[in-house]
């Protein structure tokens, strides 16, 4: 079967990676890639959020499934498009990824159906947001409601930052219509966990659990970013947990939405947080989640294409999933700027003697190719993935595959998976 990939990230690699070792798949395209993803699959000059220009690339080149990895593709209605025009498309339609697209009705929706979640009201004035937060015990958190790349988020110390938080988003526009509308939120003390799960709108299958890293500098320290690690299965999450998320988070949310009409067919992010062994729901993403993605599906047994293509089909029910009993770690290698303004065109040395290393996974996520060799073009420039026997043995294989790769400016968290060391 012909398959497409949509996106161009570490995520998209890690899925292009995973789709290419299937043996159902003859060709494989990703639009756009990027010189990680160009090594096992065509790349195609569209952009992610060209529903057009996909759907009839789809059309054209008979492709069998589509597989979305960004968000904003989804949010913009590219499942909608592709469905209507009788292309299998792996993803939720326009009204179900609403969940990730608006904190306001995600956290709306939470509250109807009694999913526990931390207390928040929603301003699209600054006044009453600023009346509100005088009210407020801080730390409290400044959500945009909209899409902006992760870093939509600002945990506010005092009122004088949470303050400046609401104004830089209602005000001086700094996540454009992202934050026309912000949520302000209790600040929850505790472990954050993410749970995935494949779900076909009826039935729902968790993921590996996982511990992402979201803040810049080692010891969660510095400003919110897309995510600069992550680390699988996450040893917070015992059997039980993972169970109890499933049938008080996971499960409600997706009966909740088919209820509204929205049924919700694809991956579904549950980002969690642990308080004194309660869980609560600080986020839901309608997408894998990414550098989630890097550490998850390296670990997967089961044939990935089968299981997108079940969920495609509404036939997730008839279909085991099994993972590898193994461990994964991945170290995000960021330029300098991130998670601000990045630097780019830098030129990335230690590629070719890194990759193809086992046990050692390299994935592609701001780069680009140019005459002179891979430079960086984004951000997160690359995942750093080691896999191992026991979570001892994969975190030392990453940061083994880390020291080896070098740009002006590279930094990099070196706690990553930290905290589950000292667990176990």
């Amino acid at each position: 079967m012909k398959v497409l990939v949509v996106g161009g990230g570490g995520r998209e690699h890690a899925l292009a990676w995973k789709v290419a070792q299937s043996p159902r798949v003859t060709k494989l395209y990703c639009a756009p890639g990027n010189p990680g993803i160009a090594r096992i699959a065509e790349c195609v000059p569209l952009a992610a959020d060209d529903l057009a220009g996909l759907r009839d690339f789809a059309r054209s080149q008979r492709i069998d499934l589509t597989v979305i990895g960004p968000e904003a593709p989804l949010a913009a209605g590219i499942v909608d498009e592709f469905r209507k025009n009788k292309l299998l498309i792996f993803g939720p339609h326009k009204a179900a990824a609403r969940i990730e697209a608006s904190k306001a009705f995600s956290k709306d929706l939470m509250v109807r159906l009694g999913i526990p979640t931390a207390g928040a009201q929603t301003f699209t004035a600054v006044g009453p947001a600023l009346n509100y937060l005088e009210q407020r015990d801080m730390p409290i958190v400044v959500k945009a409601d909209g899409l902006a790349q992760g870093k939509g988020v600002i945990v506010a110390g005092t009122r004088a930052e949470a303050r400046d938080a609401v104004r830089a988003m209602l005000e001086r526009k700094a996540f454009g219509e992202a934050g026309s509308q912000v949520v302000v939120e209790e600040f929850l003390d505790g472990e954050e966990l993410t749970v995935m799960a494949f779900t076909d709108g009826k039935t729902v299958v968790p993921l590996l659990p996982v511990q992402d890293h979201k803040r810049a500098g080692d010891g969660d320290t510095g400003p919110n970013t897309g995510g600069m690690g992550a680390y699988a299965p996450a040893p917070i999450a015992t059997r039980d947990l993972v169970d109890r998320v499933r049938r008080t988070i996971l499960e409600p949310i997706v009966e909740g939405l088919s209820r509204l009409g929205s049924p919700f067919h694809g991956a579904l992010y549950a980002g969690l947080m642990i308080v004194r062994g309660e869980v609560k729901v600080l986020e839901f993403n309608a997408r894998l989640g990414d550098p989630e993605a890097q550490v998850v599906l390296p670990l997967l047994k089961t044939d990935l294409v089968e299981i997108l293509t079940a969920v495609a089909e509404h036939r997730l029910d008839r279909l085991t999933v099994d993972w590898h009993d193994r461990a994964a770690v991945c170290v995000v290698l960021a330029a300098p700027g991130y998670p601000g303004s990045p630097t780019k065109g830098l030129p990335i040395h230690g590629l070719a003697e890194t990759e193809g290393q086992a046990d050692l996974l390299i994935f592609h996520a701001g780069t680009a190719s140019t005459p002179g060799g891979v430079v960086t073009t984004g951000g997160r420039v690359l995942g750093v993935t080691g896999l191992g026997d026991t979570f001892t043995a994969a975190r030392e294989r990453a940061y083994e595959g880390v020291r080896r790769i070098r740009f002006d400016g590279m930094h990099y968290r070196s706690d990553i998976g930290a905290r589950a060391l000292s667990k176990r």
